[in-house]
């Protein structure tokens, strides 16, 4: 299966789709939630498959609970499976979290401790995703507002080791690094020095809340607002090892116009086109 072309994305909204048609080869790619699309039909699917026939397709989950304790829902893998199948995306992803115990789902992309039963916990789901989708999936670095005391390995050696031990790829979030490294005071360059950038298949780019509590910041990945400087300039750097990579503006929530999100495409588009000019030089 091809992969995603070293180029910007947007999230697909419906609200768009329009706008998307009279723009065709705006961005490189779309990428959509896949639990938007679990159902048989409908203008849902008529959008995606019109979308499809013209773009390379990213397909991101958000109700696997990757990290939950029990085993994976099959009912949920199975619709997931059918998706893949029908559309063929270029790349899948999901979370590194947890979102449902047991029958109750929580809605929510909850944090994990960094612990020997949990590695094998998430191991053996990425295992059991890839084997049934036929295809190597992307693990997503999380947004963290808590720690664990019970943590035994650092966040980034975890990442390596599910990688190495499951053979899938990551999908790296440079605005959740941010939000972590400046809510846990580490620093996000030191993070990003630790994991294994020759397993990042796609990168996602998005904004950030700043609520100002007596002990400091606290940021919050709302999705709600463009990227901020800071992760331009990480997101630059990053670049700057790797070459260019697929990479996604994410805006989910007070979505703006389409113009506004091609903007944000075009600053990003801006900065890959500087790393792929900076290693045909070096190259």
């Amino acid at each position: 299966m091809p992969a995603l072309p070293p180029a910007i994305g947007l999230g697909f909204k419906p609200a768009h789709f329009q706008d998307i048609l009279a723009a065709p080869g705006a961005v490189g790619f779309y990428e959509v939630h896949a639990e938007n699309y679990m159902g048989a039909g409908g203008a849902p699917h008529a959008m995606l498959a019109r979308l499809r026939a013209e773009h390379a397709l990213s397909i991101h989950g958000v109700g696997l609970s990757i990290g939950g304790a029990g085993a994976l829902d099959r009912d949920h893998l199975h619709r997931l499976r059918q998706l893949v199948k029908r559309y063929q995306p270029e790349s899948f992803s999901e979370h590194l979290a947890w979102s449902s115990h047991g029958s109750v789902w929580l809605n929510d992309l909850l944090p994990l401790p960094y612990t020997d039963e949990t590695l094998a916990t998430v191991c053996a789901h990425v295992d059991c995703v890839q084997e049934a989708l036929g295809m190597r999936m992307l693990l997503e670095n999380p947004a963290t507002y808590v720690t664990f005391d019970s943590a035994t390995w650092a966040e980034t050696d975890f990442l390596a080791a599910v990688v190495r031990r499951t053979g899938c790829g990551l999908l790296l979030d440079i605005n959740n690094v941010f939000v972590s490294a400046t809510n846990h005071r580490f620093d996000p360059r030191a993070w990003l020095a630790a994991i294994p950038l020759h397993a990042v298949g796609e990168i996602h780019l998005a904004g950030h809340d700043t609520q100002h509590l007596p002990s400091g910041p606290l940021l919050i990945d709302s999705h709600a607002r463009p990227v901020a400087d800071p992760v331009w300039a990480l997101y630059a750097e990053i670049l700057c090892q790797t070459g260019p990579l697929p990479t996604l503006i994410e805006w989910d929530n007070d979505v703006p116009a389409f113009a506004v999100l091609l903007s944000e495409g075009a600053r990003a588009q801006a900065v890959l086109s500087a790393a792929e000019q900076g290693h045909s030089n070096a190259a």
